[in-house]
């Protein structure tokens, strides 16, 4: 299988939009409720709040393909584009999203690794993500990756307020 791994821009709205709502509904929708999932979907992969995201120059998407076709995407942040203020050392993970027919093939490292190496072009020396604290698949992925928990921060799935594991991970 050929891999690749491009950035992102505005021409892949449709596609990001996609991939956003499949890989979140398959993750999420049976631990919350139909109503709940509705609303956070709405709010966080409309085309607009795809777009703004894709035109912040603090913030990067990167499509991984597998012999062409799209199986996900990173999409890392720096500076004040972070969803919490980590500091000016730090780059974060907002999503590594991976389609379910395309999981188990290495493509989350794939991408851990390219969020790695845009780190170290910015000349970061540490990334961190966030990480529902009910993904016990995920969080034992990061815990394989070298990630360690350091906090933890609020999220909101519609109106219920659930909490994320942050995860950091020195890479200098």
């Amino acid at each position: 299988m050929d891999v690749q791994i491009r950035t992102c821009n505005l021409d892949d709205l449709s596609v990001l939009q996609e991939i956003s709502y499949e890989t979140f509904n398959d993750t999420f929708k049976d631990q919350n409720s139909p109503e709940n999932m509705k609303a956070y979907l709405e709010k966080a992969f409309t085309s607009k709040q795809l777009e703004s995201e894709l035109q912040q120059p603090l913030s990067t998407f990167f499509f991984i393909l597998a012999d062409d076709q799209p199986a996900g995407y990173l999409k890392v942040n720096i500076e004040e584009a972070q969803s919490e203020n980590m500091g000016p050392a730090s780059l974060e993970i907002e999503r590594i999203y991976v389609r379910k027919a395309f999981q188990k093939n290495g493509f989350g490292t794939c991408l851990l690794d390219q969020a790695i190496q845009t780190a170290i072009d910015h000349q970061k020396n540490s990334i961190w993500l966030g990480v529902w604290e009910k993904n016990e698949g995920a969080i034992a992925f990061y815990k394989r990756m070298g990630f360690e928990e350091t906090g933890v921060h609020s999220f909101y799935m519609g109106d219920e307020e659930q909490f994320d594991l942050i995860m950091k991970k020195q890479i200098d």
